[in-house]
């Protein structure tokens, strides 16, 4: 299951031009928490971004990620296995 949060401050942007986040779990608190601190740091920075939350272990696994939550940005894999820091966040979004 794909939940689409998508945070942009300017409505002209195309979701071409916005930055992917997977945040991987299956819907267990630390998985919630990290979504919330990845929207968070979204809105703070004034990112244009699609936070996307996927709860298909399939999809996890396709990352090599075997643990979760986990933070994909891009399809780059951040963090696995534990709730990052909102400073870790900003520091990927920067």
């Amino acid at each position: 299951m794909k939940l689409n949060v998508i945070l942009s401050n300017d409505n002209s942007i195309s979701k071409g031009d916005m930055m992917k986040i997977e945040i991987l779990g299956t819907g267990c608190a630390k998985c919630k928490k990290t979504k919330e601190l990845v929207e968070q740091a979204v809105a703070e920075l004034g990112v244009n971004a699609e936070v996307v939350k996927v709860e298909d272990i399939n999809a996890a696994l396709d990352y090599g990620v075997m643990i979760t939550p986990a933070v994909v940005i891009d399809g780059d894999v951040k963090m696995a296995g534990k709730v990052p820091t909102i400073e870790k966040v900003k520091e990927w979004l920067s």
